[in-house]
């Protein structure tokens, strides 16, 4: 078993590497892809296949200080309306390149606060995207419900729509670190927001909940954890805190002195991880849980299981699409990026043209390298077969690959002919692992830690 010492020694506790929602990661996107190349990979869609379309609305009532979001405060609904008006908008432009007969395998609002929407909003949005692109069988329309900005005329407007499974932030319900990320949801709150999704007959729950957050200690995790366990999500996702006060300026409001150290990040992250397996909850890739029959333990079961902006899905969409400001679309032959100020997306949109400000076009070894990565990220292991069948890349070539990884990590790794394992007591350092097949050059850009 490894124990921290040695973790240490292999830079856990001071490492920053990337997430790998995506390869390359979005600070390597540059402005090769714009609005026209972008619209050529819409109108290239296959006639008749399935994506799935993220919806984002970058608006909050209030600015938690905790959150690196794109995302803006708003007490009033005039900036919110005349927002919905322009994803209107800018669904007809989607429509107009969309093949004919494409469907939703997943709907996804986020933000921001998607549930600060009116309800007659709400299903004013929901009627205009189904209208360009409507659910496909067993589709998922999922929505980031905040418990301190919904009501039962609101949930009645997404269960109308078709929303089918909620997502909930929970952060920790401890007062003191609520009080100092600048985030107050009792568990009070989250539990009448919980009973009133699941009177609409909305069973599907996700929830999130963070590590690494000030004052967090190991009991206050287990009485958090314990809180939300007995909400029963179907899916938990277990996030470190990303404290990154030069990326988002809210965060310098954070008591840096009140963060736990890497070590104790460590301590945090396996308090919590145990209490979930202690219900049975199955392990989906470095930071998920799931019952074990939800879509993500079955996808994880069959090989299936995928990584995206969102983290881990069970979808198999070769297309995602991003509507809204911010938002990233991937294709299959790179990643788009909408214009990431609100002002700047407005404008484009309303000068009838997509708002792409920059992307990624794949070359190189860059779908192989991506491949391998979100293969170590989902299921810890990469199989040479599977590699060697999809890719354009040798046996030999895969093995330095392979050795190349290892050594880093000091023998550390299972390699053979049949591919790369990372053992269960190495685990904590997987997105570590993954950096070693990352072609790009990091230091041009500001991660989180490794743990």
């Amino acid at each position: 078993m490894i124990v921290k010492p040695q973790l240490s020694k292999l830079g856990l506790f001071d490492a920053k590497v990337p997430r790998y929602t995506s390869y390359p990661t979005a600070p390597h996107f540059s402005n090769d892809v714009g609005p026209s190349l972008y619209a050529d990979w819409i109108s290239g869609i296959k006639p008749g296949s399935s994506v799935s379309l993220y919806i984002h609305v970058p608006f909050c009532r209030r600015l938690c200080w905790f959150c690196a979001c794109r995302t803006q405060g708003t007490q009033t609904d005039n900036p919110v309306i005349a927002y919905v008006d322009v994803l209107k908008a800018e669904l007809d432009l989607l429509a107009a390149q969309l093949p004919e007969g494409v469907t939703l395998s997943r709907l996804h609002w986020g933000g921001g606060t998607p549930t600060l929407l009116n309800p007659d909003l709400m299903r004013e949005l929901a009627a205009r995207i189904l209208e360009v692109v409507p659910l496909g069988p067993d589709a998922e329309f999922s929505v980031e419900i905040d418990p301190n900005e919904i009501d039962e005329d609101r949930l009645d407007a997404l269960a109308e729509a078709g929303m089918n499974r909620a997502s909930i932030g929970v952060q920790d319900f401890d007062d003191e670190i609520q009080k100092t990320i600048g985030r107050i949801q009792s568990y009070d709150t989250t539990r009448k927001a919980v009973d009133m999704i699941r009177a609409r007959g909305i069973s599907s729950l996700n929830a999130d909940i963070l590590y690494g957050l000030p004052h967090q200690t190991k009991s206050r995790m287990t009485e958090s954890v314990q809180k939300l366990l007995s909400l029963s999500p179907d899916r938990v996702a277990l996030y470190g805190y990303a404290h990154v006060p030069w990326m988002a300026k809210r965060q310098q409001l954070i008591p840096t002195d009140a963060l736990p150290t890497p070590e104790d990040r460590l301590d945090l992250f396996d308090t919590a991880r145990r209490l979930f397996l202690w219900d049975k909850y199955a392990e989906i890739g470095i930071d998920h849980f799931a019952t074990q029959d939800d879509g993500l333990t079955h996808a994880l079961n069959a090989g299936r299981l995928k990584r995206n902006f969102q983290g881990y899905t069970d979808d198999q969409a070769e297309v995602l699409i991003g509507v809204g400001a911010s938002s990233i679309s991937r294709f299959p032959q790179g990643y788009a990026q909408n214009a990431p100020a609100t002002s700047a997306h407005t404008k484009a949109i309303r000068d009838g043209r997509f708002s792409i400000s920059r992307g990624h076009l794949f070359k190189g070894q860059d779908v192989l390298r991506a491949r391998l990565i979100e293969a170590l990220m989902c299921d810890f292991r990469i199989d040479t077969a599977e590699i060697l069948r999809d890719h354009n890349v040798t046996a030999a070539e895969l093995q330095d690959m392979y050795k190349t990884a290892n050594a880093t990590f000091d023998g550390l790794l299972s390699v053979s002919e049949d591919g790369l394992f990372i053992p269960p007591e190495a685990r904590a350092l997987t997105r570590m692992i993954a950096r070693s097949f990352d072609a790009y050059d990091l230091s041009k850009a500001g991660h989180s830690s490794a743990i």
